[in-house]
Order: structure tokens, then sequence, then C-alpha cells
């Protein structure tokens, strides 16, 4: 594993722009804003911290803004609930408390600024936020970590009135904002250990390495464990560490089903490989991205590529053994791709090369609104034919989107000759202008 010295400034906020402009965009839009993401990637802090700061800056008086969190004793002990007994009796926090709680706090007509934390730990939470939404002097803002049962459920439950924002863990610029070291050396930590706040912010290699794997073991297993009462734990560990092995692969439940059978003399069923597959996903710690076929203008079902939303979290599930940089880089352009708000597929071509049927990849199909781009991901290109061999699926694909391949070379941005955009890593993740060039 490489030595990497921590250089992050630890006083320094870290600023989330990008989702803070989302929330401050939606203010007093009518709707309710559900923040989502990985546990731990900064939801409570955007919500509670900078957003809150964001209201104080604007004025609004503090008595206004309601900020509760339902994973919290102390505000749990406001409104005569305590952590201990909720665990003990296997029950969610008593929705009358709460909103009698809320109604004492508001004692006139102005507008009030609700903030909840982990609101899907509040009972009938869908009917207690519905009641705000006919209210007009209230704003609503909610987190929750879980996919299905809050950005899915609310879509649904609201019926076009939850109003989205999903979080992901520090984004490369970011990371950079608090990292005082060069770019080279801050991509190789950010790789290595991932963009989870207090990872980043903790000292040293072995810090770092403990706190990820105690947040895979205390956090994120455990708790899919006990929401989706899984029975064989040891079977969800084995998928997640052969999916860590795999990042990039195309895969599918039937064959990972094989590997299981053949390495690890399991029983398990393909469609619990699936049912497991979706758990991740639900979590937020891994995302598909399905197959796409670009002649046939056609979706794939199967296999799929799996990304991890964090590499500090994939890295520590297989105890930093596979450092794969080409791997690692793809998985973080992925994930840039995904905060810009692309949809990203993996693209497919058929064509016939003297005779012969063949199957050409393009690593991204990336598309948002009327743009679109096709993505190669190139670690280095050391020679014309490795260079060639990158740009080839490119040249059996007849529409005019541009066409990029981005490289871990350190070579400057420019067009060949076929029109083809090469970019390094560094100016693509640090310029998102230069997708325009």
């Amino acid at each position: 594993m490489p030595e990497i010295s921590s250089k992050v400034v630890r006083t320094m906020e870290i600023k989330r722009d990008l989702y803070l402009n989302q929330l401050i965009e939606r203010k007093q839009n009518g709707l309710i804003k559900v923040i989502t993401g990985i546990r731990r990637c900064g939801k409570s802090y955007l919500l509670n911290t900078l957003f809150y700061n964001h209201l104080k800056s604007e004025d609004v008086d503090e008595n206004h803004i309601i900020k509760f969190a339902f994973d919290s004793n102390s505000d749990l002990n406001k409104i005569g609930e305590n952590i201990v007994v909720l665990e003990k009796e296997k029950r969610k926090v008593d929705p009358n408390k709460f909103m009698e709680y809320v109604q004492n706090k508001m004692t006139d007509n102005g507008t009030y600024y609700l903030l909840l934390d982990e609101v899907q730990l509040l009972d009938c939470f869908e009917s207690v936020l519905n009641s705000y939404l006919h209210m007009d002097n209230v704003d609503v803002y909610v987190t929750g970590s879980n996919a299905k049962f809050l950005s899915k459920d609310v879509i649904t439950e609201f019926a076009g009135r939850g109003d989205e924002v999903h979080m992901q863990p520090l984004s490369f610029t970011e990371f950079m904002s608090v990292y005082k070291g060069d770019k080279y050396d801050g991509l190789t930590e950010y790789m290595l250990y991932g963009g989870i706040p207090m990872v980043v912010l903790r000292e040293g290699a072995e810090n770092k390495t403990l706190m990820l794997k105690r947040l895979f073991d205390e956090i994120y297993i455990k708790d899919i464990v006990l929401r989706h009462k899984v029975r064989n734990k040891a079977d969800l560990e084995d998928l997640l560490n052969i999916l860590s092995s795999s990042i990039g692969s195309l895969t599918n439940p039937e064959k990972l089903k094989n590997t299981f059978h053949s390495a690890k003399k399991s029983n398990i069923t393909s469609t619990t490989v699936k049912k497991y597959l979706d758990y991740f996903s639900d979590c937020f710690l891994v995302e598909a991205a399905s197959r796409y076929d670009i002649k046939g203008k056609a979706y794939i079902d199967t296999p799929l590529k799996y990304y991890f939303s964090d590499l500090g979290l994939r890295n520590a599930r297989i105890n930093f053994r596979q450092f794969e940089q080409p791997h690692s880089m793809e998985n973080v352009i992925y994930n840039e791709l995904r905060l810009r708000g692309f949809s990203v597929d993996v693209g497919v071509i058929n064509t016939r090369e003297e005779g012969v049927r063949k199957q050409l990849e393009v690593d991204f199909v990336c598309n948002l609104g009327s743009k679109r781009y096709y993505i190669q991901s190139a670690y280095s290109m050391p020679s014309e034919e490795k260079r060639n061999q990158e740009i080839r699926p490119f040249t059996k694909i007849d529409d005019s989107f541009k066409k990029i391949v981005i490289t871990g070379d350190m070579s400057p941005t420019y067009y060949n000759d076929d029109g083809v955009l090469f970019m390094n890593i560094f100016d693509f993740l640090l310029k998102p202008e230069n997708l325009n060039m």
C-alpha cells in the first residue's frame, strides 16, 4: 500500500457549495427537500451547519429555524423519547410527541424552517411531512441514508411534492480544498482513502484505515443486516469482497453466484445475490452502470458494471490489497460524472471486421439534457498503438457527439486530427468547463 503523508488542514471548513446552492435554490418552493446519500458523506453537516449558517446570514430569526436529529439522544430527550428505550422496544419515534414539540415552537405566522436529520427514524414520517406541506409558513428539509426508504418513497408518497438533493462523498475538488499537498499526491491519497469527510480529516494512514474499516463493520454492514434482516451475514460480506475486487468489470447475479459456488463452496442462489446487490445500491455503497447498445439505441439488461461511491471504503473492504490505479481512476471518473448530473452507461458497439463479429466497448456514455459525451478512461497511453486502441471504438460511432479520452498521463489537453479530445485526469476533475472545449 502506498505511503501517503496526510496534509489536510483540520481547522478549515470543508465547503460543499454544490449542494448548499441546490438547497438555497429550492428555498420555499413548496416541496419537501430530501437530502440523500451514503452514511457519513456530510448530509448532517450540510443541513445543520452550512445551510443553517446560510439562513442566519440571511437574517432568519434563530427561533424560526427548528433543528431536530432523530438519532440524537439530546434532541430525543426534548420530546420525552430516549434512544436506548427506542432500541429496546424496537420502535420508531412517536410522531405525536414530535409534532407537539414543533407546534409549541411555532409562535407566529412567520416562515419556519424545519431541518430534520435521519427522518426515517420517525414513525409515519410520510404523514408527518405531508401535514407540513399544507402549511404555507413551513419550509421542510430532511436527510436520510436509504434510497428505497427515502428518495424512491418520497417520490411515490408525495406525488411530485418531494425534491431530492443527492449528496456524494467529497469530490476531488472538495478534497483538494483542504489538502495542502500538490494535486499529484492528492489524487493518490484520494484514490486510496476516498472522500468520506471524517476519514479525510483523520491524521495518518493507520488512523484512516481503522476508521474506514470501522465504518464498514459498525455502520454499513450492520445497517444492511438489521434493516433487511439478513440471515447469512457471511455471504453478504463475501459478495462485497467480490465486488470490491472487480470494480469496473462486467458481471451479473448468475456470474457472481457461480463465483460463490466455485470459490466459497456456497449454495447461494442468483436471486439472493440480486437481493444483496439491491441492498448495496439502496444504501448508496455501490451504483450500477447499465450497458447501452450505441448503434442499436437500446439498453442491454445484463451484465452490469458496479462502481463504489467511495474508493476508501472499497479499498478497506479488501484490506488495501488491490490498489490498481487504472480501475481506481475509472471509478473516480464515473463518480465525478454522476456528481455533475450525467446519467452514465457503458457503451457497446456491435461491428464486423474482416467478416468477424466483434463487440467494442466505450467506458462511459454520458447524457445530460441534449448533451452527450463518449468517454474512454486510459490510465496510461505509452505508445501510438495504445492510443489507437483507445479511440478505435470511436471510429465506429457515426454521430457527431463529442468523443473524449481521459488519461492519467500528464499531457496537455488537445484534439487529434479525428476530432477526439484528449484530456489528463486533473484537467477533467478540476476544470469542469473543459468538457465543453
